[in-house]
């Protein structure tokens, strides 16, 4: 109570000459620090993977390089890096929490993102991947509002309308490489529509499956189908294997009976041309040759003969000759 009514003793001029003379000691160390702080605020450095946008009070001023640059400090110049050069990527229908050999994935569940309605009605579960690098940073960063979640809307959307051309057997079999192409082609030109700045690398389709609750009906189904194409591909291979043989066979037939009327017609031509000129001969010396063609037609005959039997009474000074070099047959 005592200390509580002691009146408060007003500080000394002596005091107060004290304090005055540590600000004074006080200010140049503040001001000291106070300059390496701007200092140090107005050099940055851009990595080589990056550009620069300088903002002065908002506005975009310029674009710096990768390298040590100077700006005015905080709050009149800001700096914001854009990775030109890195390729980012966006994963639909699945999240990647650990990446590297053994990949480990989310287990929640994003099927608001990959169930799609197919072009014969059915529903398939699409998971991709879309990999992309800025182009542009300023518009990237100025001409659109939030460029990733845009550029994840445009993905769905080209997606689902790419996957609505298309029958869940192409999606879930053959078609795939040629639904990431059209989507990755699409996916670009509505990109550059909007002025996002974004240039689209590649559209990598991670996994198309049916739904879990028709997966067992969807693989009888496709196993029916991929039964039905081995019957049909073993009857091909059949029809391969018999019906060339057959036109081989016919065409070499066609080929021979060609070749024989060919032989025949030549040699009746020729046969032709042979009695036309023995004719012209005929009519220019008929005896002679008359008697030509006795001599030739004798010759013939008798040169197949191997045994000769001359019968004829007016001959006279023929003597039998024993042939020695054949046997003759009695």
């Amino acid at each position: 109570m005592n200390n509580m009514n002691t009146p408060q003793i007003p500080p000394t001029l002596e005091h107060l000459r004290r304090s005055k003379n540590q600000l004074k000691a006080l200010m140049p160390l503040a001001v000291i620090v106070l300059a390496g702080i701007v200092l140090w605020n107005c050099w940055y450095t851009v990595e080589p993977e990056e550009v620069g946008l300088v903002l002065r009070f908002g506005k975009y001023i310029k674009e710096t390089q990768p390298g040590l640059h100077f700006k005015l400090p905080d709050p009149i110049e800001t700096v914001i890096k854009v990775p030109v050069q890195r390729q980012l990527k966006e994963e639909f229908g699945f999240r990647t929490e650990v990446p590297g050999v053994r990949t480990r994935y989310s287990v929640q569940n994003f099927e608001h993102e990959s169930l799609m309605l197919t072009g014969d009605l059915n529903v398939a579960v699409v998971e991709w991947i879309a990999q992309y690098r800025i182009r542009d940073p300023y518009k990237f960063l100025f001409k659109i509002k939030d460029p990733r979640q845009t550029f994840r809307d445009m993905n769905e959307a080209i997606m689902r309308e790419v996957v609505g051309d298309r029958t869940v057997t192409d999606i879930l079999t053959t078609g795939r490489q040629e639904i990431a192409d059209e989507a990755r082609k699409k996916l670009q030109e509505l990109c550059d529509q909007y002025e996002t700045g974004i240039v689209v690398e590649q559209i990598v389709l991670q996994d198309a499956n049916p739904p879990d609750p028709v997966k067992p009906s969807f693989n009888e189904v496709n196993q029916a189908q991929q039964e039905k194409e081995r019957m049909i591909n073993d009857a091909w291979a059949e029809y391969n294997r018999v019906i060339p043989k057959a036109k081989g066979q016919a065409l070499q037939t066609i080929q021979e009976a060609k070749g024989y009327a060919a032989n025949r017609i030549n040699r009746a031509q020729g046969d032709a041309k042979f009695f036309q000129e023995i004719l012209r001969a005929y009519r220019e010396a008929p005896i002679v040759t008359r008697r030509r063609l006795y001599l030739e037609a004798m010759d013939h005959i008798y040169g197949s003969i191997t045994r000769k039997i001359i019968v004829d009474e007016y001959v006279k000074g023929i003597l039998p000759m024993l042939s020695l070099d054949k046997k003759v047959k009695p």
